[in-house]
């Protein structure tokens, strides 16, 4: 390893590999065996209340690696359009993302859910008053949530998703949420 002026460690091509391997093996045969049994055997409940319906949802939507279908639709219900009323099929891997966040950090809050799904019509009126609402938004396609937890801070839940690395992070400490998706990982 070799250092330079501004002290950042340059790896050789040899170093690099043979660390990059290291790193991929442990990974391989700590964390993912770990992440395949949980999944494999627990059953993965979330509990929400939704701070524009006032409702609350307290469910178990899958055990092992089968989804509950019922429960699938109860939340696809629960996490409509909050304006226009319309239900959307809400990806599973959303409610993984939350079910491992809150496993992550040992919490048993209720997500407090500002935004689940969005019709278009929604997304349009909402990009009107936020220009940071996106025109091609994941909310249109299920994929997407904006929440809080009862048990941490943002800034918590912002951390914890970072470090998992799984789908689209944002952080709105101003408007007192994170958006959570099931898209490429990325961050704002």
């Amino acid at each position: 390893m070799v250092t330079e002026k501004n002290s950042q460690p340059v790896l050789s091509r040899r170093s690099f590999l043979l660390t990059s391997t290291q790193i991929v093996l442990g990974l391989s045969v700590v964390s993912a065996p770990s992440l395949a049994c949980a999944k494999a055997l627990d059953r993965r409940s979330l509990s929400f209340f939704h701070t524009r319906t006032q409702q609350e949802l307290r469910i178990t939507y899958a055990s092992g690696k089968t989804y509950d279908r019922k429960a699938l639709t109860q939340i696809n219900q629960f996490l409509r359009d909050y304006q226009t009323g319309q239900v959307h099929i809400i990806d599973p891997k959303l409610l993984d993302i939350l079910w491992a966040v809150q496993g992550e950090m040992g919490s048993k809050g209720v997500y407090e859910v500002v935004s689940g799904f969005r019709s278009p019509k929604t997304n349009r009126n909402l990009r009107k008053g936020h220009p940071g609402v996106a025109s091609h938004s994941l909310h249109m396609k299920g994929k997407a949530v904006d929440i809080r937890l009862s048990s941490a801070n943002l800034s918590q839940i912002y951390q914890c998703a970072l470090a998992m690395h799984s789908g689209g992070i944002g952080y709105y400490p101003q408007d007192g949420f994170v958006h959570l998706d099931s898209g490429q990982f990325r961050t704002w």
